[in-house]
């Protein structure tokens, strides 16, 4: 990895394959700062998929070049990310994770004839605003909140219920989305509030949760600050379970919360790591020691489904892979077929509730613990 200095930040580039690599494809990701797990997540999963591609004979016979840039979850970094992007030619790019990174980002894309396809940005107004350039291999807010406030309804009917966000375009819209589809069934919240991500004593909130008498914590936000949360939660004696999305769904959230995330219920797709379209991708994770958890597939997907629209439309011609793309056509993927509708979302989203319990191993974890509403 050749690692270089522009405005501040620490742009990586991987070169995948020879000199003659004629495609150039990135992916952006916090690969710094509080969400880095999932930047690894999903430098890893377009990494490997740029490798295997590449082995195989590449694109139309050209092969992938693979630019690797660190956002750090900042708006204005991801646009700085993106602008290096468009500079240097890039014709593809899989990111990024953050909603209120990936918005803005994506203007600078569609100016600059970049297609975008974010593995993890759930936030409505990524293809709510009519851009040419962007999907989703994951699902939206609104899709995610409705299982979630489905779930408060049918869990906590009558219990005292706090809604608590970290005032991102992600977190907020998250915990806002979920809190519409509570109140839709009749539910009313007994707390609504906002945190500020990055902070590590969140005591004042704990306390006040204690005098209200809560009964459950739904987050909108991110597993650092959901694994303090709940530490400092159980740390006071505030047994309530926490609640989130997506954004909770990584080991990491127990290596912060401690035993106390033992509990824990998150929103997230069906586990790609069973697909069986996955089993061969999955295997050759494992023996790099890597577990492809979470979002991880859905970034491998993005390149899959990039290599299947440059064929498919005859050219790399962003326009026209992009109108390709939304033709509605099924592209195999590891997470399955995958098509997109006119606005650039998957057609078929598909979450589920998770509890995080102890797996045989004795190390709380979500995967296999799937729940019923």
């Amino acid at each position: 990895m050749r690692a270089t200095l522009l405005a501040g930040l620490a742009l990586g580039l991987l070169t995948a394959g020879s000199a003659q690599a004629q495609l150039k494809i990135a992916v952006g990701a916090p690969i710094t700062g509080n969400s880095a797990a999932f930047g690894a997540q999903l430098k890893n999963g377009t990494a490997q998929a740029v490798e295997d591609i590449n082995k195989a004979g590449g694109i139309k016979g050209q092969k992938l070049e693979l630019a690797v840039g660190d956002d750090a979850s900042d708006p204005k970094q991801g646009v700085s990310v993106a602008n290096k992007f468009a500079s240097d030619g890039v014709k593809f790019v899989v990111g990024h994770f953050n909603s209120g990174v990936s918005i803005p980002a994506s203007d600078v894309y569609a100016d600059a004839g970049i297609v975008e396809v974010t593995p993890a940005s759930t936030n409505v107004k990524f293809t709510e605003r009519g851009l040419w350039n962007t999907f989703r291999t994951c699902g939206r807010d609104d899709q995610q909140g409705a299982v979630a406030g489905e779930y408060l309804t049918k869990n906590f009917k009558g219990k005292k219920v706090a809604i608590i966000h970290d005032k991102t375009p992600y977190g907020k819209g998250l915990a806002d989305e979920t809190l519409k589809a509570f109140k839709a069934k009749g539910g009313k919240e007994t707390v609504y509030e906002g945190i500020n991500p990055g902070e590590k004593d969140y005591s004042a909130l704990v306390s006040k949760l204690k005098q209200n008498g809560i009964d459950v914590v739904y987050f909108g936000g991110y597993y650092t600050e959901a694994g303090l949360i709940i530490r400092q939660m159980r740390d006071q004696g505030l047994k309530a379970p926490l609640m989130g999305g997506d954004g909770m769904v990584d080991k990491e959230l127990v290596a912060i919360a401690g035993p106390g995330a033992e509990g824990t219920l998150t929103t997230f797709p069906p586990d790609a790591r069973k697909n069986p379209s996955a089993k061969d991708v999955v295997a050759g994770f494992k023996a790099k020691g890597i577990d492809p958890e979470a979002y991880t597939l859905y970034a491998y997907a993005a390149v899959q489904i990039y290599k299947q629209a440059v064929e498919g439309a005859g050219s790399a011609d962003a326009k026209k892979v992009a109108a390709f793309m939304r033709e509605g056509k099924p592209f195999q993927t590891v997470l399955g077929p995958i098509s997109f509708d006119k606005k650039g979302d998957i057609t078929k989203p598909d979450y589920v509730m998770y509890t995080w319990k102890k797996n045989d191993k004795g190390v709380v974890d979500y995967a296999g613990n799937e729940v019923t509403q």
